[in-house]
């Protein structure tokens, strides 16, 4: 990236496997493992662990940029620091790539998996985190629409 232009953020998020991020903007919001949380150049430092949602990059600037990128996210970190955002995801999905039909399905596993828990607390977060990871992957492909 060339120089940051002044208050705007530098932002990237990546995954394992692609990079779907790189561009600077005037702000972010991202889920935090407790709630959302938004972003402004001058930020103070931070390291974070990412929930189940979306990331909504606003004011991007470049060539062919929207105003907003939305990105569904599912679990990892984020580092924050007064210029720039380092979104380091396990999943990432533009809204237009989530299959609906297999978020669904996922959406009844965790419902089966929270029926099967039993007195087991391990298995209700790991139920929670599927429904989860589920409802946000299926919020925000209804939105595009």
């Amino acid at each position: 990236m060339a120089d940051t232009p002044t208050n705007e953020l530098r932002v990237r998020l990546v995954t394992p496997v692609r990079t779907l991020v790189e561009a600077c903007a005037a702000s972010v919001e991202l889920p935090a493992k407790n709630g959302y949380m938004e972003v402004l150049y001058g930020h103070a430092p931070l390291l974070s662990e990412l929930g189940a949602g979306d990331v909504r990059i606003h004011g991007v600037t470049g060539n062919d940029a929207a105003a907003e990128q939305i990105y569904n996210v599912n679990w990892g970190f984020v580092e924050v620091l007064p210029d720039r955002v380092t979104i380091l995801a396990n999943d990432a999905l533009k809204p237009e790539e989530i299959d609906v039909s297999r978020a669904n399905q996922q959406l009844d596993q965790g419902h089966k998996l929270w029926n099967e828990a039993g007195d087991s607390e391990e298995a209700y977060d790991h139920a929670l985190a599927v429904i989860a990871e589920a409802e946000s992957k299926i919020a925000t492909a209804a939105e595009k629409h």
